[in-house]
């Protein structure tokens, strides 16, 4: 599809509503050409609609976010041009910072106490191990929990996971790209995390709850998160949100064979073609040219 013709069909979607969205990569390494092409397809939206972009730093894993990683991604950012409205560069190297997931502890907590009020949350002392061993699920990064602790009555504490009950229900949304979408998270995944046995917020609870406090309407994302979309609906609306944001899953860098490439499939970072002194034009055409892009 054509940018002017996705840029024109999330017009139509959005009616009146300011769009507002969010590019948010998660400092675990450093910025890759993936990086750059989901960046394109934020910017190159939002921009013509007159839409708001939002920076988030995603570091809700601490134990493998680190602060270089940080730094060299907001020098590369600036480098390519790539300016946000909200979560601005100088705010990031200031200090605390309410994009930055690691300095929003707070407002987890809020959340969750929202959903606990309800008894929607429940401790659990299942290891993947245990859930494998128990449903004999093949390994997959996205396992389907089966239950076993939604009834034990487990009290929360040091080494504890948190879930969240999920109701049985279809899940229905339509995606810019792809159109109509189905999804039964309770039988795709089943009661997924909102804390894992380390005290860490999961990327499914964090993103949802900055989502809604961030005022995010539109959710331009890789088509790897996809699975994730159901679910994080079913959350969002039982934290009080209304409206569903618009949501565009975009095609992924693939090898020749049409897998994935990951962080290590890229022979040199971003960052390092930044400290060579290669031009951002090269970089943000090469990235352009890998997505296939039509204008």
């Amino acid at each position: 599809m054509r940018l002017s013709d996705i840029v024109a069909k999330i017009q139509a979607m959005s009616g009146s509503s300011n769009v507002r969205t969010r590019f948010a990569p998660s400092p675990t390494g450093y910025l890759h050409l993936g990086h750059v092409v989901n960046a394109l397809y934020v910017w190159k939206i939002a921009r013509p609609l007159g839409g708001e972009v939002v920076l988030r730093l995603e570091n809700h894993d601490l134990t493998r976010c680190k602060p270089e990683y940080e730094r060299a991604l907001l020098d590369d950012l600036e480098w390519l041009g790539f300016a946000p409205d909200l979560g601005k560069l100088a705010e990031f190297r200031a200090g605390p910072c309410d994009y930055r997931q690691s300095d929003c502890h707070a407002h987890y907590e809020l959340a969750k106490a929202q959903l606990m009020a309800r008894g929607l949350v429940y401790a659990c002392d299942c290891s993947r191990k245990r859930i494998l061993g128990r449903t004999m699920q093949p390994e997959q990064e996205d396992l389907r929990y089966d239950g076993h602790c939604r009834e034990r009555g487990l009290q929360d504490g040091p080494g504890m996971t948190l879930r969240l009950r999920l109701p049985e229900m279809e899940v229905e949304f339509e995606d810019v790209l792809i159109g109509r979408q189905s999804q039964s998270p309770s039988l795709e995944i089943g009661d997924f995390a909102i804390r894992d046995n380390h005290g860490h917020w999961t990327y499914q609870f964090a993103v949802v709850v900055d989502d809604i406090r961030h005022g995010i309407n539109l959710i331009v994302r890789g088509m790897d998160i996809l699975s994730s979309t159901g679910r994080q609906i079913i959350l969002a609306s039982l934290l009080g949100q209304v409206r569903q944001p618009i949501y565009l899953h975009h095609p992924l860098l693939v090898d020749g064979e049409g897998r994935k490439l990951s962080k290590r499939d890229f022979a040199t970072d971003i960052h390092h073609r930044f400290l060579a002194g290669e031009s951002a034009e090269t970089v943000l055409s090469e990235a352009a040219k890998l997505a296939g892009w039509q204008e």
